[in-house]
């Protein structure tokens, strides 16, 4: 199977007290720029797949859009790495806290509006799914399993939107943001509804990835990685559940712990 997020490399490697030459697969790193109505809007360095998701998901997530049928129409020049949407109306919501920005694929602060527009957009979780502690595990176990991408090169963030049985679909990325756009983009484009889905998610919950989690409008988050007091915090307030450290056989249960049951 051939995986189109990475490329081959020569390289030099370093093992047991020499030096050998090799070949590496290395993440590919992708800059894409969004015009909307003419006007440029962002850039995003991202993996180079799934855009049109990725871009719909974004534009949800920041609030300038809620459906699908608010674009009136969307071109990708992927060659050149422009994205352009036209909206059925003139104006962008909530544009006062727009800026032409550059929204990096690093972990850290990548939304300069954060707390302004961010806040608008979360919902709390009306979700009664609940999940079984073996089933938290072997989703975790399946995301990981299904990601070509990181198996090659180590070099992405993992996303998927389930059902307590199976993986409903999965992205990768290079930014943790970008994957989970690519699932609310997903599912915009697709008609799903999120809100009895479970989301599992390879990196760190910080306060921002939570936020999504709650724009997106899932209840249950499962992570490989740690949670921040902040998400802790948010999560208890919007009524989701969050779960770290998800590894071997064990996991931390950090917020509304109810949702997480011994047997079905």
């Amino acid at each position: 199977m051939t995986d189109s997020l990475s490329s081959s490399r020569a390289i030099v490697k370093y093992n047991q007290h020499r030096f050998t030459e090799t070949t590496d697969k290395i993440v590919i790193e992708f800059p894409l720029t969004i015009y909307i109505n003419n006007e440029e809007f962002a850039t995003m360095v991202c993996s180079p797949q799934h855009f049109e998701e990725m871009v719909i998901g974004f534009l949800a997530s920041e609030g300038v859009i809620h459906f699908k049928k608010e674009i009136k129409e969307m071109t990708l020049d992927e060659d050149r790495g422009f994205a352009y949407v036209q909206l059925h109306t003139e104006e962008i919501k909530n544009q006062q806290y727009f800026s032409k920005r550059f929204i990096g694929s690093c972990c850290g602060k990548s939304r300069q509006f954060y707390f302004q527009n961010d806040v608008r957009t979360a919902k709390t979780s009306m979700s009664t799914t609940t999940v079984t502690a073996e089933q938290c595990i072997e989703l975790m176990r399946k995301m990981q399993e299904a990601s070509l991408t990181f198996k090659n090169t180590g070099g992405v963030h993992n996303a998927a939107l389930c059902t307590a049985d199976e993986l409903l679909v999965s992205r990768s990325d290079i930014g943790r943001h970008n994957a989970l756009d690519k699932l609310y983009g997903y599912s915009l484009l697709n008609g799903i509804s999120v809100r009895d889905k479970i989301l599992v998610f390879s990196g760190r919950i910080s306060s921002e990835i939570l936020t999504k989690a709650a724009k997106l409008g899932v209840g249950i988050v499962l992570s490989k990685s740690a949670p921040t007091d902040l998400a802790i915090q948010l999560a208890e307030d919007l009524n989701i559940t969050a779960v770290g450290f998800i590894r071997g056989a064990s996991f931390n249960i950090y917020s509304h712990p109810e949702r997480i049951v011994l047997h079905d």
